[in-house]
């Protein structure tokens, strides 16, 4: 859950404890991607907003919301 108006995907992506660090983020994200809302997202800058999912591969979907 966030509590601020949007979360960036490589926030998401390690407050989910998916990934450990912030370079591991950076590297998966060059080079899979996730699926945010069905596309294929590769900038963890990407500003996700609450009801957004993300589905990563061979993990699982995972949907924001907010507090």
């Amino acid at each position: 859950m966030i509590q601020t108006e949007y979360i960036q995907l490589g926030q998401f992506i390690k407050l989910i404890n998916i990934l450990d660090s912030g370079g591991m983020v950076k590297a998966y994200l060059q080079d899979v991607g996730v699926l945010v809302n069905g596309e294929r997202e590769h900038r963890r800058g990407r500003k996700l907003y609450a009801g957004d999912k993300v589905e990563i591969d061979e993990v699982g979907c995972f949907q924001v919301d907010r507090e």
